[in-house]
């Protein structure tokens, strides 16, 4: 199951960077971001799969597709053939104002599991500790940051101001940038694309070792499954806004602010499945390139049970009577 999953979700986000990107410095997130949502779905309905959309757009009457709940793939009843059913967490563009403004980073991101092997959490704010292999099992995200940077640092065998933090550039973090400063880390400030920068610090030769911060709530299920994949860690406590976040939470089963959430609460399948494509030129991920007849592609792919992570690049031939005047 997993290594199907692998290979088709990866021509999903494929396929969403491919439209999105086309809207690269030209000012429209929105259109951007709809373009990117298209794709992504027109391309899952191709699949033979039974999929439920757990993390998406948000609510039916949010959004006109990739809604929560929304089912998703080919069924073809004539077919006796098992068809999979499985749970997708998405994002069809993660960092929208990334891509209207021409800037790096930008990527269209999934994660697949069987049934129930994702947390359907909340359209609201988590409050997130990331980190890579190394540093795993030994953070408390109910630590203060200073802590927890004494940790990273001495799992890593550096000093704290050889550690490398990715924080969001909001109004919300000025106490946390506070204290990192004062710590002594070197700080990374970003505009968007949380969930990038997880990835990024459980990578090697990226030179980022931790992410601190509130960020969405459902790319941090997103975050979990790509960490589980890498061998990293997320430690998540929720952060309502208001009542109306508080209520719905409750609904879902997810309303305890108390509550941390570990990498296997937030993303538990065993054919767990992650992809990401570059839209925009990144740390971890090369943006879309267009040729004439065609465009080149970068994306990631990760699988849980077998243990395997790939970076594909994929040249896709539109126009197939025209050579591709790229070099390969």
């Amino acid at each position: 199951m997993e290594q199907m999953l692998a290979l088709e979700m990866v021509r999903v986000t494929e396929a969403a960077a491919i439209a999105s990107a086309r809207y690269m410095g030209r000012g429209a997130k929105d259109e951007a971001d709809l373009a990117a949502t298209e794709a992504m779905r027109r391309t899952m309905d191709e699949l033979e799969m039974s999929g439920t959309i757990v993390i998406g757009e948000g609510e039916r009457d949010q959004a006109p597709m990739l809604y929560i709940g929304e089912q998703v793939g080919r069924r073809d009843q004539a077919d006796r053939r098992a068809i999979t059913e499985i749970d997708i967490a998405v994002d069809p563009l993660e960092g929208t104002n990334l891509v209207a403004h021409g800037q790096a980073n930008a990527i269209t991101v999934l994660a697949a599991s069987e049934r129930g092997g994702l947390l359907h959490a909340p359209d609201t704010y988590l409050e997130k500790l990331c980190v890579g292999p190394v540093a795993a099992g030994k953070v408390d995200i109910r630590l203060s940051p200073t802590e927890n940077l004494a940790r990273i640092a001495s799992a890593l065998g550096r000093g704290i101001n050889d550690i490398t933090v990715i924080i969001l550039d909001r109004p919300r973090h000025e106490k946390l940038i506070a204290e990192v400063r004062e710590a002594g880390a070197r700080i990374k400030l970003i505009s968007d694309g949380d969930l990038s920068a997880a990835i990024s610090c459980a990578v090697s030769g990226t030179g980022i070792h931790a992410v601190m911060g509130i960020g969405g709530a459902p790319e941090g299920v997103i975050t979990a499954a790509a960490l589980r994949c890498l061998g990293g860690e997320i430690q998540a406590r929720f952060r309502f806004r208001n009542d109306d976040e508080r209520k719905r939470a409750l609904k879902m089963g997810a309303a305890d602010e108390d509550h941390v959430y570990t990498t296997e609460e937030l993303a538990s399948g065993e054919n767990l499945v992650f992809a990401a494509t570059g839209v925009t030129e990144g740390d971890l991920l090369n943006g879309v390139r267009f040729f004439g007849g065609g465009a080149r592609t970068h994306s990631l792919v990760m699988g849980y049970r077998s243990k395997q992570v790939r970076f594909v690049d994929t040249v896709h031939m539109f126009d197939r009577n025209r050579p591709p005047s790229v070099r390969l």
